[in-house]
C-alpha cells in the first residue's frame, strides 16, 4: 500500500512525542517529513536552566538526536523556516538557513509551532543584550554575556524569570528580578509561599523588584542596553536584560493559512483543526475548547490521542486536562493544583514553619478538597492532585489530611515510603502518564538499577523531573528494599556500627594516630579490620594529621603499595608524569630506551596526555622506574592524575590565557596530593574548553578578564558537569581557591567519594561558603594543603624516603628470612 505523506511544522517536544507515539502504532503507514526552525534536534526544552547553570550540557538535552530520524526513515529539515503553506495544493514551502527552498507535498500536515515570548512593548526592547528566554540559542547568549559583563535584570517573576536568574547568578552575575505582582509565582503560589520564596532566594543573592513597572530599556551610545528605567523614574545598571513576562501561542503561520485562531489554533477533540479536516495542530500553539496549555502533561496527552487518529486505530477523544503544578525552583520543591487560592465558601487548613522552611495549605470546600498550595514539603502533592481530581469525600480523613497520605490506614503503614503506599495504577510521573506498575514491571523485567535506565525505558523522570525522588524511591523499593538513602549513618564497613564521619570526627576530636588506635578507641567488632575500612582509616589518619600519623602501606590497595596499576595479566602498567601533557625530546627516547630495554608490549599514549607503559613485570618495576628517571604519576593512586591542557595563548591564536603554564604550575604544586579519590584537573586558554575542563574535578577556563573555576565534574560511567565556581583575575587566586577546594574534600570527603559526590552530599552552597565567603578559612585550607605537600617524597625517585617496600619486586626466592 502506497504510504501517505505526513509532514510537521515543529521539531519540539509535543510534536515529536505524537510521532513516538504514532510509529509505537504504525510505523509503515506515513512517509514523514518534519521541519525545525532551529538547528537542533529534539530537545528538552524544560531543562534549558540546568544548561545555564553549568548543571547539564546542551547533549544531555536532547531527547531524539539525528541518528533517532534516520532510523524510523524521517526527513528531517533543521534551520529551515515555513514560510507558505498551500491549502488547495497541500503543499508546504520553507526556506533554509543557507537561503533555499524546500518544498514538501502533504496528505495530513501538523503544526505544532509551539509558543514565542511575550516581549513588553517599552521603549529600548530592540537594544542589544536584551533577548527573551526561550531556546538553545537565548542560553548561550546568556552564557556568553555572564563572561564579559557584571549586572543582569530579568523582567518577570514566574518560573522562567527564576530559573534564568538563577542561572545568572551561578555565572557570577549579579542579577535582579524585576516583577509587576507583589508576589513572586501568583500563577502557582499564594502570598505565603510566593513571599517565603522570595526570602530563600534573596538569601542565596538575588535582588528584587516587585511591584514595580519598567518604563524604558536604557542604552549607551553603542547601542547596548545599560539600564532599566521605571515609572517613578529610577534606575537600575543593566548590562542584560532578560525579558521572561510570559509565553504566546505562535499561530502567526496559522493566521496567514485562513485557519481559525482564537488564544491559539482550534482544534476539535482529535487535534483537528476546525477549519480544515486534513491539518491537526498539538502544543503550546493549539486552543482546545478555549485553553491553550503551557505544561509538558496535557500536551503529551493530546500527542496520544492525535497519534492514535492519524493511526486510523479509533477516534479517542482529548476531553482537556485537569493540571497541577510541581516544580523544584533553585532546588526549593513548589507544588500547587486546583483552586488553591480559595475564597467564598471555602475553609483553609494549614501549616506554617517559616524557619523549617515548610509551607502547606489545603483548600476545602463543602467534602471536598479543592486546592492545595506546598512549599519545601511536596511529598504529598500527587496524592492532593489525586483526591481534587476525583472529587473524593474527605470527612473520614480530613483530620490526618495536612500530614499525608502516609498517615492513613492501620500503624503498620506509618513510615513507609511514599512509593510503598502507592497501588500500581496510580500516576508516578504526570508528564508521560506512567504508572507505579509500569516502571516496576520495567525494573523487574529488564533489570534497570538507575535512574537514567528507568527514564530510557519508561520515560518517567525524563520531563520536567519533578517527579524524580519518587522515581528513585521506586528503584530502592523494588531493586533493593535495603537501600540506605542516607548515607550519613551507613557504617563504613561490616566491622563497625560508625560511619564514615563518625571515623573522621573521631580522629580530630581524640586525636588519633594510628588504624590500632581508631579500632580500640571506636570499638571494631575486627580488631585488625578488614579491606574495606582499613584504607579508609589510613586516608582519614594522614589526611587529618599529616606528617603526625604514619602512612601504613598495607592499609592501601595494592596499585598504591606497588605504585603501579596491576592489569588483568597480572603485569603493571607506568605512567610517567608529564607536567601539563608537555614533554621534550629527551623524555620521548628515554620512554622508547625503556620500552624496548624491558620489553615492554604495549606504549599508548592515555586521554590524560600522557605515555601509558604497559605490560611492565613487577620484578622490573624499580629498575623501569629508575631508568625512566620521570616523576611518578600517580596513576595508580587516590590522588592526582593529571592537570590537562590545550596549548592556550602561547601557540593558540583563540587562546585568551596562558593555559600549559597554569596547568603546569597546579601539578607541580599539587602532584604528590592524595585523596578521597582519584582529582583530575584540567585547563583551558579559552571558553572553547579543548582541554575538557568541564568535566573534571576542578576545571579552569581562561577567558578574556581571567580566569573561570569549575568544581565537581566528572567523566567517568555518568558524566558530570562541573559547577560553576567562580570568577578569577590572576594565576595566584587561580592556585589558592583551587587548592582550598581540594584540601576541603580532602578534610570533608569520605573515602573513595568523587568530589562530584562530595559535593552533592554536602551541597554547593556549603562550598561557596567555605571559600568564596569566609576568606580566612580559604587562606587556612590553602595553607593546610601546603603544609601537607611539603617535604613529600616521590616514590620512584626517593623509594626510600617514601617508604616503598623494595622487597615486593624481588621474586619470592630472593626474599631473605626476617
Amino acid at each position: 500500500m502506497k504510504k501517505m505523506k505526513l509532514v510537521m511544522i515543529g521539531n519540539g517536544m509535543a510534536g515529536v512525542r505524537t510521532l513516538e507515539e504514532l510509529l509505537k502504532i504504525n510505523d509503515e503507514l506515513y512517509d514523514i517529513t518534519v521541519f525545525g526552525a532551529e538547528p537542533h534536534p529534539n530537545y528538552n526544552r524544560i531543562l534549558l536552566s540546568p544548561v545555564l547553570a553549568g548543571e547539564q550540557t546542551l547533549d544531555q538535552i536532547i531527547l531524539n538526536p539525528l541518528s533517532w530520524y534516520a532510523d524510523h526513515g524521517i526527513t528531517l529539515h533543521l534551520g529551515a523556516t515555513v514560510t507558505h503553506v498551500d491549502r488547495g495544493a497541500r503543499q508546504v514551502t520553507a526556506v533554509n538557513a543557507a537561503g533555499e527552498t524546500l518544498t514538501a507535498d502533504y496528505d495530513r500536515l501538523l503544526i505544532a509551532t509551539g509558543s514565542t515570548p511575550f516581549i513588553p512593548p517599552v521603549p529600548g526592547r530592540d537594544l542589544e543584550g536584551v533577548i527573551a528566554y526561550r531556546d538553545i540559542a537565548d542560553t548561550n547568549t546568556m552564557i556568553e554575556t555572564a563572561k564579559t559583563h557584571r549586572h543582569a535584570v530579568v523582567i518577570g517573576g514566574g518560573l522562567l524569570g527564576l530559573e534564568a536568574a538563577n542561572g545568572l547568578m551561578l555565572r557570577g552575575m549579579a542579577v535582579t528580578v524585576v516583577h509587576i505582582g507583589s508576589w513572586l509565582m501568583e500563577r502557582q503560589l499564594d502570598t505565603v509561599a510566593g513571599k517565603l520564596l522570595e526570602k530563600s532566594l534573596a538569601e542565596r543573592g538575588l535582588k528584587f523588584a516587585l511591584g514595580a513597572q519598567t518604563a524604558a530599556l536604557l542604552g549607551n551610545e553603542a547601542g547596548r542596553v545599560r539600564a532599566v528605567q521605571f515609572k517613578d523614574g529610577t534606575e537600575i545598571p543593566a548590562d542584560l536584560v532578560v525579558m521572561a513576562a510570559g509565553i504566546r501561542p505562535n499561530t502567526a503561520l496559522a493566521e496567514r493559512m485562513g485557519l481559525h485562531c482564537n488564544r491559539g489554533i482550534v482544534v476539535s477533540d482529535t487535534m483537528q483543526t476546525i477549519t480544515d479536516a486534513r491539518i491537526y495542530s498539538v502544543g503550546e500553539c493549539a486552543s482546545h475548547r478555549g485553553i491553550a496549555y503551557g505544561l509538558v502533561a496535557p500536551l503529551f496527552e493530546q500527542g496520544k490521542v492525535l497519534a492514535a487518529h492519524l493511526a486510523q486505530t479509533g477516534l479517542g477523544i482529548y476531553g482537556g486536562s485537569q493540571t497541577s503544578t510541581k516544580l523544584k525552583v533553585t532546588g526549593i520543591d513548589l507544588f500547587s493544583a486546583g483552586d488553591f487560592m480559595g475564597g467564598e465558601g471555602c475553609e483553609e487548613i494549614l501549616l506554617s514553619d517559616p524557619v523549617g522552611g515548610v509551607y502547606k495549605k489545603l483548600v476545602v470546600k463543602g467534602d471536598r478538597l479543592i486546592g492545595a498550595c506546598l512549599y519545601g514539603d511536596t511529598v504529598d502533592g500527587s496524592w492532593y492532585f489525586k483526591l481534587i481530581r476525583d472529587g473524593q469525600a474527605i470527612h473520614d480523613i480530613r483530620d490526618k489530611l495536612m500530614f499525608g497520605e502516609s498517615h492513613l490506614g492501620d500503624a503498620g503503614h506509618q513510615g513507609q515510603s511514599k512509593a510503598a503506599l502507592m497501588a500500581d495504577t496510580d500516576e508516578v510521573c504526570g508528564c508521560n502518564g506512567v504508572t507505579k506498575g509500569s516502571i516496576c514491571k520495567a525494573i523487574k523485567e529488564k533489570g534497570l538499577f538507575t535512574l537514567e535506565d528507568v527514564r530510557k525505558h519508561t520515560k518517567a523522570s525524563a520531563s520536567c523531573g519533578s517527579c524524580t525522588g519518587l522515581v528513585e524511591q521506586l528503584i530502592m523499593f523494588t531493586a533493593g528494599g535495603d537501600y540506605d538513602a542516607s548515607p550519613k549513618k551507613k557504617a563504613l564497613c561490616g566491622c563497625t556500627d560508625h560511619s564514615h564521619q563518625d571515623v573522621r570526627d573521631a580522629i580530630r576530636e581524640h586525636r588519633l594516630l594510628s588504624g590500632d588506635e581508631v579500632r580500640k578507641a571506636l570499638g571494631w567488632r575486627t580488631p585488625d579490620g578488614c579491606p574495606s575500612c582499613r584504607p579508609a582509616i589510613n586516608y582519614y589518619l594522614i589526611s587529618t594529621w599529616p606528617k603526625e600519623a604514619r602512612d601504613d602501606p598495607q592499609s592501601r590497595f595494592i596499585n598504591e603499595r606497588s605504585h603501579a596499576n596491576i592489569q588483568k595479566d597480572g603485569t603493571y602498567s607506568v605512567v610517567p608524569r608529564m607536567w601539563g601533557g608537555e614533554t621534550t625530546a629527551a623524555d620521548l627516547r628515554r620512554i622508547a630506551d625503556v620500552a624496548d630495554k624491558y620489553a615492554i608490549p604495549t606504549v599508548k599514549v592515555t586521554g590524560g596526555q600522557r605515555i601509558d607503559l604497559l605490560g611492565v613485570k613487577k620484578e622490573d618495576l624499580k629498575a623501569v622506574w629508575t631508568d625512566l628517571g620521570m616523576p611518578s604519576g600517580f596513576a595508580y593512586g587516590k590522588s592526582l592524575r593529571t592537570v590537562k591542557t590545550c596549548v592556550g595563548s602561547e601557540w593558540c591564536r583563540f587562546g585568551t590565557q596562558d593555559s600549559t603554564r597554569m596547568g603546569q604550575d597546579l601539578e607541580r604544586a599539587l602532584w604528590a596530593m592524595y585523596s578521597p579519590h582519584k582529582v583530575k584537573l584540567a585547563v583551558s586558554g579559552c571558553p572553547r574548553n579543548c582541554a575538557e575542563a568541564g568535566i573534571k574535578d576542578v576545571g579552569i577556563i581562561g577567558v578574556d578578564s581571567g580566569w573561570e573555576m569549575y568544581v565537581g565534574g566528572n567523566g567517568g560511567i555518568k558524566t558530570e558537569v562541573a559547577h560553576f565556581f567562580v570568577k578569577l583575575k590572576t594565576a595566584g587566586e587561580v592556585m589558592e581557591y583551587a587548592g582550598a577546594f581540594l584540601q576541603l574534600y580532602r578534610e570533608e570527603g569520605w573515602y573513595l567519594e568523587r568530589t562530584v559526590h562530595y559535593i552533592n552530599r554536602v551541597g554547593l552552597d556549603h562550598v561557596k561558603d567555605r571559600i568564596l565567603n569566609q576568606h580566612e578559612r580559604r587562606r587556612q585550607l590553602w595553607e593546610r594543603l601546603q603544609f601537607s605537600l611539603d617535604g613529600a617524597a616521590d616514590p620512584w625517585l626517593q623509594m626510600d624516603e617514601a617508604g616503598v617496600d623494595e622487597r615486593q619486586f624481588r621474586p619470592v626466592a630472593m626474599i631473605a628470612p626476617t
